[in-house]
């Protein structure tokens, strides 16, 4: 049986920089606090826990003062970076390039004014971020369902947070330069990841070319959810697992090629985990028979 590591899976640059700079400090020091998850990976979480990284929240930012934390590749609101000044804490900067330059875009166009509008996941970690440029006036859309309540009789200028389909804002460029009034100015801005984006094809292609999709990605990866239902829309034996104890052996039976594929926050060490738990399963099966 032909097992395959996708090789366009596992973490995308921000991911590795963050990953990277946590590494370096903890070879410094024997502990290092981050401000949410570093990762939306639990397996990868928990071994750079081991090399003390302690996972902190924002509610913890009012008892934490002179020490050091870091800011995850999603990036944070300007609140958060005020905050840490007012307790002194040495903040390690691993904003994503590319997410810190569309903070800086989106605020730039909240100063000059009109309705600001991001095309995102509510709550997420990037979006957060994201709205803070606004004071907290973004308004953030999911969906074309959502983009459908918005204010056509007012300007609009609609951002995209970097992990989102470019599918989707596609379309709902499309619904608002139907819907937008006359007087009313539309502006958009792709802001979406090239480097995420063009895993879409990418991916389903790979999934094509086996037998059965091992996807690996934790269950709090939004990107994790779009890659999954990508792989699963053309190959319906895909199974989403977060851990190779997840596997099960009745996935391969009569299978000739399975290939192994995850998001943007999954590990290349995690994958080939998965894949020598499928080896050694194989092995046991040529045994019995």
């Amino acid at each position: 049986m032909l097992i395959e590591i996708d090789e366009g899976s596992g973490f995308c640059f921000g991911v590795t920089t963050a990953i990277k700079k946590a590494e370096e400090e903890l070879a410094k020091s024997e502990s290092l606090y981050c401000l949410g998850d570093i990762v939306h990976n639990g397996r990868e979480v928990e071994r750079l826990k081991k090399m003390g990284l302690m996972t902190v929240g924002h509610a913890d930012l009012d008892t934490l003062h002179d020490t050091k934390m870091m800011l995850r590749a999603h990036g944070e609101p300007p609140q958060t970076y005020t905050k840490a000044k007012e307790q002194n804490i040495t903040l390690i900067d691993a904003t994503c390039p590319v997410v810190l330059n569309l903070q800086r875009r989106i605020r730039k166009a909240y100063e000059e004014g009109g309705q600001i509008v991001i095309y995102g996941k509510n709550g997420h970690a990037e979006v957060v971020g994201l709205v803070g440029q606004t004071d907290g006036t973004a308004i953030v859309i999911e969906n074309l369902e959502d983009a459908k309540k918005l204010d056509f009789s007012h300007d609009i200028q609609l951002f995209s947070q970097t992990t989102k389909s470019l599918e989707g804002f596609r379309e709902i460029v499309r619904y608002i330069e139907e819907n937008i009034q006359e007087g009313a100015q539309f502006n958009y801005f792709d802001t979406i990841c090239r480097r995420v984006a063009n895993r879409i094809p990418s991916i389903r292609n790979f999934a094509t070319q086996h037998d059965v999709i091992i996807f690996v990605c934790g269950k709090k990866s939004s990107n994790g959810k779009v890659l999954y239902n990508e792989c699963l829309s053309v190959n319906p034996h895909t199974y989403m697992i977060d851990a190779p104890a997840e596997i099960e052996h009745q996935w391969f039976e009569g299978v000739k090629s399975v290939g192994i594929c995850g998001a943007t926050s999954t590990p290349k060490w995690l994958m080939e985990e998965c894949k020598k738990k499928i080896e050694n399963h194989e092995e046991a099966g040529l045994r019995t028979h």
